[in-house]
């Protein structure tokens, strides 16, 4: 028998600090072992070389899709408009199939910061989000305010101290 959430709610991971993204893969690494399936959909990233996304396909009850090139982007172009619309698409699709218990729509913060999601569009996913499903936003040094006030808990990252400012580069195992 499949485990279902009582009561699903919206979380929101932004900030300028690192960690956003971690937070919610451990959150679902968490749920997913308790047997709750979890579907990460990636906004702005289309590169699959990163270790989350090797240890998300070793694990049954955790799915990721990913809408964005291998590119970090500067000024969206079209390819970016044409992902950010089919991630849209694809999530509207998951929320409404009842297949999933756990949502993450990763970086989806950043694409509004960018222009490239429209926060209308998340805010009607926010929605349609049926009661059981638990919803989980990231991305962005700031956060829509309208995507704030729907949010059940907003956690936001805050830099004190990073090695970038030393030089030391992203790390294999660690940023990537």
């Amino acid at each position: 028998m499949r485990k279902r959430l009582k009561q699903g709610l919206v979380q929101v991971y932004f900030g300028r600090g690192k960690g956003k993204t971690t937070a919610a893969i451990g959150q679902a690494f968490r749920a997913s072992g308790h047997g709750f399936k979890v579907m990460m959909i990636q906004f702005l990233k289309g590169d699959t070389r990163y270790g989350e996304i090797e240890a998300i396909n070793a694990n049954p009850n955790f799915n990721v899709k990913q809408f964005g090139t291998k590119q970090l982007i500067e000024v969206p172009g079209d390819i970016d408009y044409e992902e950010g619309r089919k991630g849209l698409e694809f999530a509207r699709e998951i929320l409404t199939n009842d297949e999933y218990d756990i949502v993450i729509l990763d970086e989806i913060g950043v694409a509004v910061q960018m222009g490239i999601v429209d926060v209308e569009d998340v805010l009607k996913l926010i929605d349609i989000k049926p009661d059981k499903i638990e919803l989980i936003i990231t991305g962005g040094q700031k956060i829509h305010p309208k995507i704030k006030m729907r949010a059940d808990l907003i956690t936001e990252m805050r830099m004190i101290k990073h090695y970038y400012s030393k030089g030391i580069n992203a790390r294999y195992g660690i940023e990537y």
